[in-house]
């Protein structure tokens, strides 16, 4: 295997589309996404009558695949890997599709079992989400097939695949080119048919304890889309999941439409209207066997797994993945930015030290919630500079803002972003912060972690750790002094204090006294 710091591309050739992910592999094993896309191929189509791919499918699949390897190459990848899963697993004449794959396109693709594509999602979703203490369930609906997977945060427990997917039962049940409602003896006909198929996994569900559900694919997240957009308003930026009474809710709605009226239904993707159904009646069956009330939806999914498996072949990788969730995904964006990672780790030590102090003395009444956040703003605080040092606490607001954050609520992610924002030149007024949309509580904390991540940077303005420890003392009511220790001179860092004192009086209302201890 070569050494990171190159581009590598990833291929999923799946039942109805072919998705490519394109990523840059930095030598401190961070990693930058250049390039995702996705196609709607349908190589599965028409195949699960007899088990050949047809000639106009393979045709489609070809040529998106050419573009795709020519498109990774063209962003610089020396190395492409592709996998194919159900629709090339079963095909008779997978041989004959291969060669002239490999012909056309130079790709040279693994087929890989049904078990080793639920590992791979079961990494590629997991790798994405602070799933906490306790095991989960990951199910990814395919085209021609559906990948259980029961796991935790650090280990895949079992994985299962079944031959139920959307297009499968969609060619079995209903006929792929049928156009009128599917009506409710077909439907229940295709849920009972794939709750027969679950049964199986009931036992390994609950031997593990599951607690929490994840699903993934576009079905799943379409049908999520879907029963959002009309049974509840979900909030700008929350966690997108499907409830079973919402589920039970839709399917009436999409049995009873003809293909033509479901393109229309609010959310839906046209070109999944028409084995919408078939995938609707596969989840339903699987919450109903599972007891699941409700599943949280993921983006992630095989080639995300592909590209967690790749990079777990590198020692440094590795590594970085014992950490917590939350603490990986912050690393990660940070040396993705190729951050001063001495400084962020000074910086972060002192403005931990000045929370619990000022703590102490009744500054403020945050707790643990609110530190972990300080702590994760102060390591991000300046990832700006990766586009700019002029205004980089802006740029390290929107970088925030706009990076995949795994492990974050969309609030939390808000609160660093702004604390960053906030913590050189400009302060942060409440009335600022309340045109934003925060309430009394989070603005109080974006104004008094701005301001603790505010002097922890100051006492290392020259990213030369001079001090290694800083409190904030009470000297009387009015009066607080912030007393930090050096070994050495720091004459830059106490001067930068004194010319941020009034900050620290519009945050607490308090006067500050500074004083330096040469140990």
């Amino acid at each position: 295997m070569k050494a990171a710091g190159q581009v590598v591309g990833f291929v999923d050739i799946g039942t109805n589309a072919v998705r490519l992910l394109v990523v840059r592999i930095n030598p401190n094993f961070s990693y930058t996404v250049i390039s995702q896309e996705k196609e709607v191929v349908r190589l599965g189509e028409q195949e699960f009558k007899d088990n050949i791919l047809k000639q106009q499918a393979m045709e489609r699949t070809i040529f998106v695949c050419g573009k795709f390897s020519g498109l990774a190459k063209t962003y610089g990848a020396n190395e492409i890997i592709a996998v194919g899963t159900s629709a090339i697993r079963e095909a008779r004449n997978q041989s004959e599709f291969l060669a002239n794959l490999k012909r056309e396109t130079g790709l040279n693709v693994n087929v890989i079992s049904g078990q080793e594509e639920a590992r791979l999602i079961y990494l590629g979703v997991s790798s994405g989400i602070d799933m906490g203490e306790g095991n989960g369930i990951f199910l990814d609906l395919g085209g021609g097939s559906t990948e259980i997977a029961i796991g935790n945060q650090s280990e895949c427990l079992y994985v299962n695949s079944l031959r139920i997917g959307a297009i499968r039962l969609t060619s079995q049940f209903i006929g792929e080119d049928w156009t009128g409602p599917v009506g409710v003896n077909t439907y229940n006909q295709i849920k009972n048919y794939a709750c027969s198929k679950f049964h199986a996994a009931k036992g390994k569900v609950q031997q593990y304890n599951v607690r929490q559900a994840w699903g993934s694919s576009g079905t799943v997240i379409n049908l999520a889309e879907i029963a959002s957009k009309l049974f509840k308003k979900n909030s700008s930026g929350a966690t997108l999941t499907l409830s079973r009474k919402n589920l039970k809710k839709l399917v009436p709605i999409l049995w009873s439409l003809s293909l033509e009226e479901r393109k229309n239904v609010p959310a839906i993707n046209p070109y999944r209207a028409d084995i919408i159904v078939a995938g609707a009646a596969i989840i339903e069956a699987v919450m109903d066997e599972f007891g699941l009330e409700q599943m949280n939806i993921s983006h992630r999914e095989l080639r995300d797994g592909l590209l967690i498996d790749y990079l777990s072949k590198f020692k440094g990788f590795r590594e970085l993945q014992k950490a917590p969730m939350r603490n990986r995904s912050v690393v990660h964006l940070g040396r993705s930015c190729n951050f001063d990672e001495k400084h962020s780790e000074t910086v972060t030590a002192l403005a931990l030290q000045l929370f619990d102090s000022a703590k102490q003395i009744g500054l403020h009444n945050l707790g643990e919630a609110e530190k972990e956040l300080l702590k994760y703003s102060a390591t991000l605080h300046d990832v700006g500079d990766f586009l700019s040092f002029n205004d980089h606490h802006l740029h390290s607001h929107y970088i925030i803002c706009n990076a995949e954050l795994f492990g974050f609520d969309p609030k939390e992610i808000q609160i660093m972003a702004n604390v960053t924002r906030y913590h050189r030149k400009k302060l942060p007024s409440k009335k600022a912060l309340k045109a934003k949309g925060f309430d009394e509580k989070t603005k109080e904390t974006i104004i008094a972690l701005s301001t603790f991540l505010r002097f922890a940077e100051k006492l290392d303005r020259t990213h030369s750790g001079l001090v290694n420890k800083a409190e904030f003392i009470k000297e009387s009511k009015d009066e607080v002094l912030l007393l930090f220790y050096s070994n050495s001179d720091c004459s830059l860092e106490e001067w930068s204090i004194v010319q941020n004192r009034q900050a620290f009086y519009e945050a607490f209302e308090k006067q500050l006294d500074t004083k330096c201890i040469v140990e």
